[in-house]
């Protein structure tokens, strides 16, 4: 389980107990379900009929990677480039098609394949990077329709605020505060409802398979970097530091606190030496 879903989760549940039970004399009185229908049922609709069905049926199942906590296997994946380099820098080339059969990254194994096959350097990168630019632009669409519902949500909040006032003004008249009441929760509670979905639902989700696609595509771009550094037959060694670096984890790029300075009568000490 994926331990920031957890504590969004559990912040959103102790503000609607708060709305619930702190700022209302009675819970029900923002329970309303026909202003709930009115939100879902026109946010449905609406993706529906924005986007072809196979990609919306696609993205519902993505929702559970938000709850769950999604392993890139970076390191799994360069210990597989630094074993395959090591035995193609031998010339092995029995054993490096071995070892593919146990890969389980299929964009590397894609690459070390056409390493094998002599293709030329440009042609690799070139296949490769319309990969990654294939599944970079299918997972943004992904994103996206979570955003739009995002947009939609507070939309329908709003028609179903007008629909309410609506039907208020048609008992006006009749000064039932028991008749006018409800029609004004509906009149207010579908907007709370559009907001409340959009941004405590539809957007979390957007963002969390944004940041997903990002993690993946330094994978990517990692194995992309260990498999030009192949086919340049560059030594094993030097591929394992340079991939090394994408999991290298500094608090700042550029200055690190931890590590003591030389005093300056050393520094100077050693320049007049």
């Amino acid at each position: 389980m994926n331990p920031s879903t957890l504590i969004g989760i559990f912040a959103s549940i102790l503000l609607l107990v708060s709305v619930l039970f702190f700022t209302a004399e009675s819970p029900e009185s923002f329970i309303n379900l026909p202003g709930l229908a009115i939100v879902v049922t026109g946010t449905l609709a609406a993706t529906f009929i924005s986007y072809p069905l196979k990609e919306v049926l696609r993205v519902v199942r993505l929702v559970g990677l938000v709850f769950r906590r999604e392993n890139t296997y970076m390191r799994d994946d360069i210990r597989e480039l630094v074993d395959m380099s090591r035995l193609w820098f031998k010339g092995d080339v029995r054993a490096v098609e071995r070892e593919l059969e146990h890969t389980r990254n299929p964009f590397l194994r894609t690459g070390i394949q056409l390493v094998i096959a002599n293709t030329k350097e440009d042609e690799i990168f070139d296949m490769l990077r319309w990969r990654i630019a294939r599944l970079k632009a299918r997972e943004h669409a992904e994103a996206q329709i979570f955003r739009t519902m995002a947009t939609y949500a507070p939309a329908f909040g709003m028609i179903g605020t007008l629909v309410g006032l609506v039907n208020m003004l048609e008992v006006m008249d009749a000064g039932d505060l028991q008749v006018i009441g409800p029609r004004m929760a509906v009149a207010l509670l579908t907007t709370f409802y559009g907001i409340l979905l959009a941004n405590l639902v539809f957007k979390p989700i957007a963002v969390k398979l944004e940041r997903r696609t990002e993690e993946r595509l330094i994978t990517m771009n990692m194995v992309l970097e260990g498999i030009s550094l192949i086919t340049k037959r560059r030594l094993p060694s030097f591929i394992e530091e340079t991939l090394n670096s994408f999991v290298a984890n500094y608090h700042d790029e550029i200055r690190d606190n931890s590590v003591k300075p030389r005093p300056d009568s050393s520094v100077s000490a050693a320049a007049k030496g």
